[in-house]
């Protein structure tokens, strides 16, 4: 069956904040008498429920929720594609938000049996030893794909703040963008978490139709493994990190053939994988 068309979704407006991601809130200046007015970055708590079996509660910007409810389940390997995915209905407002996701009968009865392998949950992860699996997933290696011009990667910092409006108007927020194949930056998605906002552009590509093949995912966070999961079930073949990645984070970029690049502040893109050869060079 194909998903709905209420699943799809167009590009979004690239120079506006979301609507309720953020608030004006007072503040006064610990040495001054007079108050001032500041934009602050809002937060939510959004459960997520598959064919009405609860499944996790996220602490989460309340923008672009569709796209996070989507990408989430992609991201994380809850189901294959947008095909499994026959509704999302979002209820609640304010501070509590639900997402109830209408998923195929294949991919609930393996969400299902992943509930069964997990012992508990906790807020700072996942809990027990049976949960190591998810933790380390087998994934499929990646085709080789060659590395990006130099030229895409240039001045990339200040190309980006076109897309992190909630960034600029509040600040504590991470982005994720989307670089095409042709080097235009297609799409961008801010979160209070680092996850969420890759998430949600994960769920963005699939509603729009963005084709992964070629292009760039770009984070503005620091790059652990978790991202570079994520970017690789998304069938992304570049992930660029504004932060160094972690050590583990490069070894498994290196096995699968994800190529990982580190933009530092003050000088020239970083290549991590594919592994560079004693000559220098990258191994493709």
């Amino acid at each position: 069956m194909n998903a709905p068309s209420r699943l799809t979704a167009g590009f979004a407006d690239a120079a506006q904040s979301p609507v309720g991601a953020s608030q004006r809130y007072c503040y006064q200046p610990i040495d001054e008498v007079e108050q001032c007015a500041v934009d602050l970055a809002e937060e939510c708590a959004l459960a997520i429920a598959y064919n009405g079996l609860n499944q996790a509660v996220m602490m989460i910007s309340p923008a672009d929720l569709e796209d996070f409810a989507v990408g989430f389940s992609l991201a994380n390997g809850l189901v294959d594609s947008l095909d499994d995915i026959y509704d999302v209905r979002l209820q609640g407002r304010g501070n509590a938000r639900r997402a109830e996701l209408e998923i195929s009968s294949r991919a609930f009865w393996r969400l299902k049996q992943q509930r069964r392998q997990l012992p508990g949950t906790s807020s700072c992860g996942l809990c027990g030893v049976e949960a190591l699996e998810q933790a380390l997933p087998q994934l499929p290696i990646m085709p080789t794909s060659p590395l990006p011009p130099s030229h895409w990667l240039a001045d990339l910092r200040q190309r980006i703040a076109d897309f992190q409006p909630l960034g600029r108007d509040c600040g504590a927020v991470h982005a994720a963008l989307f670089m095409d194949a042709t080097g235009e930056i297609r799409l961008g998605r801010e979160d209070i978490g680092r996850h969420n906002a890759l998430d949600k552009l994960i769920g963005a590509m699939a509603r729009t139709g963005c084709v992964a093949d070629g292009g760039l995912a770009i984070v503005t966070s620091r790059c652990s493994l978790e991202l570079v999961h994520k970017v690789q079930r998304a069938g992304i073949p570049t992930l660029v990190s504004l932060s160094s990645p972690t050590g583990l984070a490069a070894k498994w970029a290196q096995r699968h053939n994800l190529n990982l690049i580190h933009l530092p502040h003050h000088s020239t893109p970083r290549v991590y994988s594919p592994t560079v050869s004693a000559a220098g060079k990258p191994r493709g």
